[in-house]
């Protein structure tokens, strides 16, 4: 029997009429039809629910309330989900090409966890190339250790490992959801292609220093203090000759 498990792909979104329409064409547009397609929309007010409302046929369940955060949001989208895997495609981010979630399930059947590369883009939806942290060969939930390798864009995780995220982490809280479903894995699949396009920016970006520390929480709790601060200087040599290097190509 061909391997053919629902995914539910839930989206995010608040406010954001410029790139709400690109994620949803990306979602519904995939040759893979076993797709629950579920929007969270945080009572937008900028015309994204009308360009929603127009695609309302593909999408099985949308929810649009005030909340709390992204993470309230995601929560309420994980609670909605009722499929076999779940991956977050929010708003401005897409799926690699039309059919990359048929080739990531065509890379083995009934794994835990697949995941990919993901490309950068920009706000015009253009390519800014590979993320500066490359996703490893073998991933295990150990490799978060030197910084988050895989983004959330290009994780599929079968839905019961999942948790709901933990909101005292306002910036970083994938991460930590990330870990938890890894730790529970037994097995963990790399589809060996670029399977996501992220587009670059967000809170964590606007609110780096924040976002720094909760990381090095995240990091502490799971792997410990003495390696997480020692891991810490291998992270910021490596930040340090990326920027060098990328300098010095630009030059």
């Amino acid at each position: 029997m061909p391997f053919n498990p629902t995914l539910s792909v839930i989206t995010i979104v608040y406010n954001n009429v410029r790139d709400i329409e690109r994620t949803m064409l990306s979602v519904i547009n995939q040759t893979y039809l076993n797709i629950e397609y579920i929007i969270v929309d945080g009572k937008s007010t900028d015309g994204t629910l009308q360009i929603i409302e127009r695609y309302k046929t593909r999408i099985a369940k949308l929810i649009s309330e005030n909340d709390e955060g992204i993470y309230d949001a995601m929560n309420k989208g994980l609670a909605a989900a009722s499929g076999d895997y779940v991956i977050f495609m929010n708003s401005g981010d897409e799926f690699y090409k039309a059919n990359t979630v048929e080739q990531v399930f065509e890379t083995a059947p009934d794994a835990d966890i697949y995941y990919g590369e993901t490309e950068m883009i920009n706000d015009a939806g253009e390519s800014l190339g590979q993320r500066r942290h490359k996703a490893p060969t073998q991933f295990t939930w150990r490799d978060f250790k030197f910084g988050m390798s895989i983004s959330h864009q290009a994780i599929y995780i079968r839905r019961s490992l999942t948790e709901p995220y933990n909101r005292k982490y306002q910036l970083s809280a994938d991460i930590d959801w990330i870990i938890r479903a890894a730790k529970k894995a037994k097995t963990i699949v790399n589809a060996n292609r670029y399977v996501a396009k992220y587009l670059v920016g967000g809170m964590s970006k606007a609110k780096h220093r924040q976002s720094l520390q909760e990381r090095f929480a995240i990091m502490k709790e799971y792997y410990g203090l003495i390696p997480t601060v020692l891991n810490h200087v291998v992270i910021a040599f490596n930040l340090g000759w990326y920027w060098l290097r990328n300098r010095r190509t630009n030059d």
